[in-house]
């Protein structure tokens, strides 16, 4: 929460300008709660983010800390690095197989566009400044968000070892964009694998995602169709599909939306994935044996990369 690009600050969740003084901060969180309150009517979702929004900015530290953090203000020296690429891991602990490069074609399109938002000429120093980011249009802050999202699962599944191997970033169709997020092989099956942040609170309907940030956006379909397409170019059977999402954004870790042509569909919190990738997805057939080495050496000598 507060920590996607698309989501919504502290101030912007209490609903008021980020320079209000204590006192009048304080008058509106007062009001937020009480407009928000399940008890009154309100939306609970909400309500627990005015109590998140109160715990980050509600003391003079934690509001310093805060201001600090998200580029509300500019002190000398402040520097905060958590939308910018990750560093290279130095640790030497067993990884699982990776190949491709998580989150690096929607961060390409996101550093042209967002150099091209602020203008011919104009000079960006910090593409990941967090004031600029949150100034520009969703759709150029959705491109950062969904890279950050793949980058998050791509960590996830490297740390599960070397019984697992993931492509990363595969080419599902025609179109630049029509993509499968991660291909996951491991002992408990093989998964297409989307990792998503639509910046708010989902519904599900009909074996569909649902939110006010998805428009007309049909997720899951998208995904069965792009998994549809690998599973035929390499001729294997996927075991399941998985929609990753951050932790705040659903209500339970794991959202079971039934079947499609006898592939199982869940909607997982990021903080999940790893258990269900090792438990392996409800009703899903799991891979062994001689098949599982078949199986990985059809995709990699079929995926390509976008």
């Amino acid at each position: 929460m507060f920590d996607s690009p698309l989501s919504a600050s502290a101030y912007e969740v209490l609903g008021v300008d980020p320079s209000i003084d204590e006192d009048g901060l304080r008058r509106a969180y007062r009001l937020r709660l009480r407009q928000t309150h399940p008890d009154t009517g309100g939306d609970a979702a909400v309500f627990i983010q005015v109590q998140r929004a109160w715990e980050l900015v509600g003391t003079v530290e934690s509001r310093a800390a805060y201001d600090h953090r998200t580029g509300v203000t500019h002190d000398a020296g402040a520097e905060w690095s958590g939308w910018r690429p990750p560093a290279a891991r130095t640790d030497t602990r067993p990884r699982a197989r990776a190949y491709g490069h998580p989150g690096g074609w929607r961060r390409e399109r996101y550093l042209a566009l967002i150099r091209e938002w602020a203008g011919r000429g104009v000079d960006v120093p910090d593409p990941y400044d967090p004031a600029l980011v949150r100034s520009a249009p969703r759709d150029v802050r959705r491109l950062l968000a969904d890279a950050l999202a793949e980058e998050a699962t791509a960590r996830t599944v490297s740390d599960l070892g070397m019984g697992y191997t993931v492509w990363h970033d595969v080419v599902a169709g025609a179109e630049a964009d029509d993509k499968l997020d991660h291909v996951i092989l491991g002992p408990s099956g093989l998964y297409g694998v989307m990792s998503e942040d639509f910046g708010g609170v989902v519904g599900f309907r009909r074996g569909e995602i649902t939110g006010p940030s998805l428009g007309t956006r049909a997720p899951v379909t998208a995904a069965l169709r792009r998994m549809r397409t690998i599973a035929k170019a390499a001729r294997v059977r996927f075991s399941g599909a998985i929609v990753v999402l951050p932790d705040d954004d659903l209500a339970q870790a794991v959202t079971p939306l039934g079947t499609s042509r006898g592939v199982p569909v869940v909607v997982v919190r990021r903080s999940a994935l790893a258990m269900v990738l090792r438990q392996g997805v409800p009703h899903a057939r799991a891979i062994g044996g001689n098949e599982l080495f078949d199986v990985r050496t059809r995709l990699q000598q079929t995926v390509r990369f976008v």
